[in-house]
């Protein structure tokens, strides 16, 4: 039934691996099938304005895609002058998701920016993006934590993020680009590792959908969240 041969509750193989830049406080490379997303944090001991005198951090983020990530190049957004709407869409989610984790008091007046840079692109990369960003994390926040720079772990769950949709009338976990593509209903699922929802993105892009098949895709979400999940836990510990 799939393109990749998968079963429809089956996960693209997952790899996550850490320190993969010199210079960022936190890095990692997260593999989800042939979607590869680099993802740094960047620690500033400082925050945004707005943010001043309020005893809070900030954590943001930042995403784009290399040319060639793709099938056929793309032009670089910094050649055309401005960021499309789908980059600002996109990390703006990534930002919104990973504070969602985040103690902000915990953390103290220090913003950490995230960036997260596709490297390959096969479906699912704001996804990627979300997982591995909470790595590169959580790896920022140890070396806070190390230094004795907080006395509160401002992290909790991990923050992970998956697709599901409908792609040929099942209801499927952990779209590739040809199911992506096709899909009848597509939508991306942002969830602790404790199965909390945050955030839900759903669009009927071929065909609408059930509550009975809504209820199936949540119960997909929470499997693949799950495993994700365990892969960041075991990437930081």
């Amino acid at each position: 039934m799939r393109p990749s041969g998968r079963k429809i509750d089956e996960m693209r193989p997952i790899s996550i691996e850490t320190g993969v830049t010199k210079h960022a406080e936190g890095s990692c490379m997260i593999k989800v099938g042939d979607t590869h997303v680099l993802c740094t944090a960047t620690l500033e001991e400082r925050v945004p304005p707005f943010m001043r005198n309020s005893g809070q951090g900030w954590v943001t983020a930042e995403y784009g895609m290399l040319p060639r990530a793709t099938n056929t190049r793309m032009r670089r957004e910094a050649a055309v002058g401005k960021q499309g709407g789908r980059t600002v869409e996109i990390q703006r989610l990534i930002g919104r998701s990973l504070r969602a984790g985040v103690d902000r008091q915990a953390l103290g007046e220090r913003q950490i920016t995230i960036d997260c840079d596709v490297i390959q692109a096969d479906g699912g990369t704001r996804c990627a993006a979300i997982t591995g960003g909470w790595v590169a994390l959580r790896l920022a926040v140890n070396k806070l934590l190390k230094a004795g720079d907080v006395t509160t772990d401002p992290l909790g769950d991990p923050v992970a993020a998956v697709s599901c949709g409908i792609y040929a009338g099942q209801t499927v976990l952990d779209l590739d680009y040809p199911e992506d593509s096709e899909a009848g209903v597509d939508g991306n699922f942002v969830m602790t590792g404790a199965s909390r929802l945050i955030e839900v993105q759903m669009s009927a892009e071929g065909s609408t959908f059930t509550h009975e098949q809504m209820g199936r895709l949540i119960e997909l979400a929470d499997k693949g969240i799950s495993q994700l999940a365990e892969v960041q836990k075991a990437a930081v510990a």
